[in-house]
């Protein structure tokens, strides 16, 4: 089975490491962190994600910003699935980050559980 490629951008590098280890666990998911989205676009060239997690507060460029600027810029010709992930539950942001592009919105704490299923249906969702 190939193991679906996730990149995770966020400036909260323990939830970073968290994330990863939750995914890798299953062994169904390769897994890039990133701190700071600032290198963004050569990552996702390079590493070819099949869903990126990105963080709604980052300093230098939020994840709204980093969300439109990926939209822009498909990778092979394909726009990748985006889950944006914020500690705050506001409708105002998620509506921006919708008509930004995302594919969902996760409000933290994010349990496993519930990020794998959202990661899972995305995924299914794209074979459609």
């Amino acid at each position: 089975m190939d193991k679906k490629r996730v990149l995770i951008v966020d400036d909260e590098k323990d939830l970073c490491r968290i994330l990863k280890l939750n995914l890798e666990d299953t062994d169904k998911y390769e897994v890039l962190t990133l701190s700071t989205p600032r290198d963004i676009l050569s990552h996702v060239q390079s590493f070819k994600p099949d869903v990126i997690l990105l963080d709604l507060l980052m300093p230098e460029l939020n994840g709204i910003e980093a969300c439109e600027m990926l939209n822009k810029s498909p990778v092979d010709g394909k726009k990748i699935p985006i889950i944006i992930i914020s500690a705050l539950d506001k409708d105002e942001d998620k509506i921006r980050a919708y008509k930004k592009g995302a594919s969902d919105y996760l409000v933290k704490p994010v349990e496993r559980d519930e990020l794998i299923a959202k990661i899972e249906n995305i995924l299914q969702r794209g074979k459609g």
